[in-house]
């Protein structure tokens, strides 16, 4: 087997003239993810000293016509104070992108970082001037605290995504409950290891799953409907989170000969998550009773249970060149686990099934108008749905961003993807290897710039892909190869994107 490190020279030439650069570069960034946060505690910390201070009015008043008692309004004060410092109270969060991508024939064009043939194990491409999609997430929060210090928070998260550029969109919406679960800490009767430890049940995104923006790809990605607990104090620099999902695998084909023969089960993920300092230690087991029965592909037997695990460092520098921050991420699963982004999502794996994974970014300063955002992911995966076959893919990618004014900066983006896959047929796809490019100038405006994590921004783009046209062939139902889509392509485009 050819690994993909030995078959991608100019990825590697290119990541490591980019680090070369950033060192030599003088770095004038402060934390960026530091700066984010400060911004959004102060924008917050006006809102609510406002509320308080107009409840504290409403008090006086009552007060003044003996309405309430002493005690009732030193109550009442405590609870506004307590709003006033985030730990009570109502709060909203969103996520959202909206925009137009049209060809240079004035089209609708084809688009999204998976888009390519790699895009269906992973291989995500990058984003800048290639997202058609309007989709949006609102998370609605509500924290409690009570008279023994004991905190409560609870979530629910709605999501909807469309490709259509209409206003009602109800035939195509897919919208979602994403998340619904309660957390609890600061509770008096958890002592020693479990002192500082909170508790949750529900459905819920993972608090500590991480994502390389510039792809709208997760390096790890653990979800589902389940319970855990957070941050088990077990060593003087050991912290650890022990969790239980649960995923359905529903209505697949049991008989190919029988369609109305299907079956259902639910995925079962234990993961232990151990931090010391700035590691990161991810470990997964997964059973999924009877998913053996599924039938997958003559001949071949679906996994029924798997593992996986990650290694992963948090960088507070640029690896370790100047200022900034970088992360990176070893992950390898086998059978279920064999699925190694979106931890235990994907029932047609074999039981033979491995993938590894690396996930590699940073962001710094090379000039103090000038930022940089290089990153890196590449996997290989064999026996993956069927005996014998093999997925390699690498992608590079690098954001570049030139800050102007105070509300205007230049971004541009170049993507390089190569892969080599062959799926034995399954699928009806074909066996492919060739390179896919991207080249992306989007002139953005925003309120204020500074930082890769700043937003709301509006954005112009043009972008140039272009890719091998073996590429074309892989599958009779992918962008790739479709009319008028074949390589060699513009477009242009307008987008929106906002997160507070």
């Amino acid at each position: 087997m050819n690994h993909v490190i030995f078959k991608t020279p100019l990825v590697v030439a290119v990541a490591a003239a980019g680090l070369a650069l950033a060192g030599n570069a003088a770095a004038q960034s402060t934390d960026l993810e530091a700066r984010l946060a400060e911004l959004e505690a102060r924008i917050e910390a006006a809102e609510q000293r406002a509320d308080a201070a107009e409840e504290r009015a409403e008090l006086a008043e009552a007060r003044a016509d003996e309405r309430l008692s002493d005690e009732e309004v030193e109550e009442r004060l405590a609870k506004v104070e307590r709003q006033a410092s985030g730990e009570e109270g109502f709060s909203f969060n969103a996520y959202a992108r909206s925009g137009l991508l049209i060809g240079d024939d004035g089209k609708s064009a084809e688009g999204g970082p998976y888009l390519t043939p790699a895009g269906g194990n992973g291989g995500a491409v990058g984003r800048l001037g290639n997202e058609p999609d309007t989709y949006a997430e609102a998370i609605l929060n509500y924290r409690m605290r009570f008279d023994n210090g004991a905190k409560a928070k609870y979530t629910t998260m709605l999501a909807d995504g469309v490709t259509t550029s209409n206003d009602w969109t109800a035939d195509e919406s897919s919208l979602n409950v994403r998340q619904v679960y309660a957390e609890f800490s600061d509770l008096p009767s958890f002592t020693g290891a479990f002192e500082n430890a909170s508790i949750w049940a529900g459905k819920r995104f993972d608090r500590d799953n991480f994502d390389i923006h510039w792809l709208d790809s997760d390096v790890i990605f653990l979800s589902g409907t389940g319970a855990g607990i957070y941050d088990m104090q077990l060593g003087e620099d050991w912290t650890s989170n022990l969790s239980l999902y649960g995923r359905s695998f529903s209505d697949y084909r049991v008989d190919s000969e029988n369609p109305d023969d299907t079956g259902s089960t639910d995925n079962l993920i234990l993961t232990s998550n151990n931090y010391f300092g700035d590691w990161q230690w991810m470990v997964s087991g997964m059973s999924a009773a009877d998913n053996d029965e599924r039938d997958i592909d003559p001949g071949q037997t679906a996994a029924d249970g798997g593992f996986h695990t990650m290694v992963a460092y948090h960088g507070d520098s640029f690896f370790g060149l100047s200022e900034g921050n970088f992360k990176a991420a070893l992950i390898h699963g086998q059978g279920l686990g064999a699925e190694v982004k979106s931890i235990g999502a994907d029932g047609n794996l074999t039981d033979d099934a491995t993938t590894s994974r690396i996930g590699l970014y940073g962001t710094t300063y090379l000039a103090p108008q000038w930022r940089v955002a290089p990153a890196l992911l590449a996997e290989t995966s064999e026996d993956r749905y069927v005996d014998g076959d093999q997925y390699d893919w690498v992608t590079f990618n690098v954001r570049l961003a030139n800050e102007l004014t105070e509300n205007f900066e230049m971004q541009y983006e170049g993507s390089y993807q190569w892969m080599d896959l062959d799926p034995q047929g399954f699928g009806g796809n074909n066996a492919v290897e060739g390179d896919y490019t991207k080249l992306t100038i989007a002139p953005t405006f925003k309120p204020d710039v500074g930082g890769f994590w700043k937003r709301p921004e509006i954005r112009l783009f043009a972008s140039w892909s272009d890719w091998d046209d073996e590429l074309n062939g892989y599958s009779d139902d992918d962008a790739l190869g479709s009319d008028g889509f074949t390589g060699s392509e513009w477009t242009f485009g307008v987008q929106t994107e906002v997160w507070f």
